[in-house]
């Protein structure tokens, strides 16, 4: 197969902890050629999809051949792995990836989905799963929901690997200027959550490949911290699925079919169900890691099975 990963650039990628550098390592080992690209490399020629691509050889990290106009219906499968923020740019490339994708390409995950699965707000479809959640711009929306429940968590919707996440007390003083902050004089609406104290214990980052949890890792948070994320120097740690956890997976897993999310992360605290990933998830190298488990391999080998 020949496979076309969009991301970053390439030297922004840190092999070592990178989920992108092990699946582009992965399609290696199984005898796939590797390309790569960043979305501004994205063509559309008329109706025909192209990209400036790089060939490359990415074990051992990282030999990159000669740049070169490529029709993008050459090849078998392309990965949207561009970080987030979902920004302007982000979602032009997704409309140019739906030219591939119309050309008969598999692209993962699913342009289409990658914009209408906010990362936050795509967890609502699945709200009997959560903790009491409340999407709201209306600062006198929040200020309830907080009192209700003592102690909140607020999330920009645009946020990534925890940052711009607060916790407050519903009693806490300028509590109402704080919601006016954050949601930009009302102009912005923000995730509440009920703040949930066995975060203390960890977060789990679960990584379904084609709707099934192939790998999971528990995120602690660091001393005097309540986000887990390991941006912001949460600790991985190996970890086995509840049941509830697997509940969570079967749940969630038709719809993230039907709509070509192949390769998604969820975060799950106390068994409640947080976010949904979709646009770059990571966590592969941590599972490799901690659970002695060939997470990118399985993948590649899933991969290969459908297309």
């Amino acid at each position: 197969m020949r496979q076309l990963f969009v991301l970053d650039p390439l030297g922004q990628i840190n092999p070592a902890k990178d989920s992108s550098a092990a699946l582009m390592q992965a399609a290696h080992r199984a005898g796939d050629e590797v390309w790569a690209c960043t979305p501004s490399d994205l063509i559309a020629r008329g109706d025909e999809p192209l990209a400036i691509a790089l060939p490359v050889t990415p074990e051992p990290w990282i030999t990159v051949g000669v740049a070169e106009r490529q029709a993008l219906a050459g090849f078998d499968v392309i990965w949207m792995r561009k970080d987030p923020p979902v920004d302007e740019a982000y979602l032009y490339a997704t409309h140019l990836l739906e030219v591939a994708e119309r050309a008969g390409v598999r692209v993962l995950n699913r342009p289409s989905a990658l914009r209408s699965w906010n990362e936050k707000l795509g967890a609502l479809r699945f709200s009997r799963w959560m903790a009491p959640t409340l999407v709201a711009g209306r600062v006198s929306e929040l200020l309830l929901f907080a009192q209700e429940q003592q102690e909140i968590v607020l999330k920009p919707l645009g946020g990534r690997a925890g940052l711009g996440v607060i916790r407050v007390n519903g009693q806490a003083p300028g509590l109402k200027a704080l919601l006016e902050l954050v949601t930009e004089q009302e102009r912005l609406p923000v995730m509440a959550q009920a703040f949930l104290p066995s975060v203390s214990e960890g977060d789990k980052r679960i990584l379904l490949v084609d709707g099934d949890p192939l790998g999971a890792i528990n995120r602690r948070p660091s001393a005097g911290e309540f986000r887990s994320n390991l941006a912001v120097g949460g600790q991985a740690e190996a970890t086995e699925l509840t049941e509830r956890e697997r509940q969570i997976c079967a749940a969630l897993a038709p719809a993230l079919r039907a709509e070509g999310l192949f390769f998604v992360g969820i975060d799950v605290i106390g068994g409640m169900l947080s976010e949904i990933n979709v646009t770059s998830p990571t966590g592969v190298r941590e599972v490799e890691r901690l659970m002695n488990q060939p997470l990118a391999d399985q993948t590649i080998e899933r991969l290969r099975a459908l297309v």
